[in-house]
């Protein structure tokens, strides 16, 4: 039976709700998961997990080393995070003193050119054990910034496809806020990685768009409302993460507090990741029950689609080989994908609409020279990228941009790629 890679499965309450997907499929019955973390207690925990949610439906082994667990698989899901909740502060608490205002600092912005950065090292250590023990397996990647991380391994193994909730989450919430059950709509939507955009929004035959016209005041005071409002077209992600990604909204106190933008809204969330790991972790050492329930990610469905060819759409980021006409080239896009026997196939999109095509173009340079940063060994292109990127270049100098990557490139130290640290 197919072998199931996890790394990064330290990551213990995201992997149990992955395994609940996956045994929920009798056909994957007999399936083999592999483990892999480099810290201990965590692995030790998620393999606690992952045993009483497997059952005798699947064979569950742990790994310290990670070439050893990736030897033979079939699918590999990766959902490591380099640095952890520590990283995650420095991403904060040193812009902020710059005046960088963030909300959730992991796609673009000073928080996301540094997630890739440091990320980038892990990339090519995975690669390298794939392509050694594994080369035909089908990567799955969680780990953000997504379209970075795509873009930085497109050229490093053979099968990559890049995964996210977003365009689900937002097309459930849409469904519930115009009152049509989700199983009646019909969607596309395409762009970037959390800046993708709602193109049709159906229901037989009914363009549900118009039932969004509410004048409700509430409603309005939210992120992606007023970007719709304004552009025609509602954006994939949540207001939290929508605010960071233009140069309009985060610098100003008023617009802050008009749409209800959280500063610092990731911070919150890793404090609470932190606790429920500790939390699952007293209840696997005294025996308590786990509250397990699956999760509707993509990848155990894609893994299924490829092992029994049962056909399905999901959304995937994949390098842009002409899917969506009117961004560039060889970039990374999130577009519908087609999951069967043969693997996951993108489909041609076409062109976004030109104000919608303009922001995600903006998005995209910063993926670009954050890329070449690491793949020439140039830390300009670090700068460069902060210099383009919409929030802080909106809000900051450019002899602070070059001080802020300077303090950066400090804090992470050994972290980043050996030519891209402070010397």
């Amino acid at each position: 039976m197919k072998k199931i890679v996890f790394v990064g499965a330290g990551s213990v309450v995201f992997t149990q709700g992955l395994l609940a997907d996956l045994v929920a499929f009798s056909e994957l019955r007999g399936m083999r998961i592999a483990l892999h973390d480099i810290d201990p207690e965590r692995l030790q925990v998620a393999e606690a997990v992952a045993h009483r949610i497997a059952g005798d439906s699947a064979t569950v082994t742990a790994h310290l080393d990670r070439r050893e667990a990736l030897d033979g698989a079939d699918f590999v899901i990766n959902m490591v995070q380099v640095g952890g909740h520590d990283a995650t502060v420095t991403d904060f608490e040193i812009p902020a003193r710059y005046g960088l205002r963030q909300t959730i600092a992991d796609t673009i912005g000073a928080g996301g050119v540094f997630r890739a950065l440091r990320t980038f090292p892990l990339l090519d250590a995975l690669a390298a054990d794939m392509n050694a023990v594994c080369p035909d397996a089908l990567l799955l990647n969680y780990t953000n910034p997504m379209a970075m991380n795509v873009w930085y391994l497109s050229g490093k193994v053979r099968n990559v496809v890049g995964l996210c909730h977003s365009v689900y989450w937002t097309m459930r919430g849409l469904a519930d806020l115009v009152s049509v059950p989700y199983e009646e709509v019909s969607y596309v939507a395409a762009g970037v990685n959390h800046q993708a955009w709602v193109l049709r929004f159906e229901r037989d035959g009914e363009d549900l768009y118009p039932r969004l016209d509410v004048e409700d005041p509430q409603l309005r005071r939210r992120v992606r409302i007023d970007m719709y409002r304004r552009l025609g077209y509602y954006p994939t992600e949540t207001s939290e993460h929508s605010a960071e990604y233009v140069p309009w909204l985060m610098h100003h106190d008023a617009e802050l507090d008009r749409l209800r933008i959280p500063v610092g809204e990731y911070l919150r969330v890793s404090e609470e990741n932190l606790a429920e790991y500790k939390r699952t972790r007293d209840l696997v050492r005294h025996g308590g029950e786990l509250d397990i329930a699956g999760t509707d990610e993509y990848a155990p469905q894609i893994i299924h689609s490829v092992v029994t060819g049962t056909p399905r759409v999901v959304y995937g980021n994949v390098v842009n080989d002409g899917l969506i006409s009117n961004l560039p080239q060889g970039c990374v896009v999130e577009v519908p994908c087609v999951a069967d026997a043969t693997g996951v196939r993108p489909t041609a999109i076409g062109a976004l609409p030109p104000q919608c095509a303009a922001l995600n173009r903006t998005y995209v340079s910063v993926n670009e020279l954050t890329v070449r940063a690491a793949l020439e060994g140039d830390p300009r292109h670090v700068r460069h990228a902060l210099m383009i990127d919409p929030n802080t270049a909106a809000t900051l100098t450019p002899d602070a941009i070059w001080s802020l990557a300077d303090d950066l490139t400090r804090a992470h130290g050994d972290l980043l790629p050996e030519p891209l640290r402070a010397h």
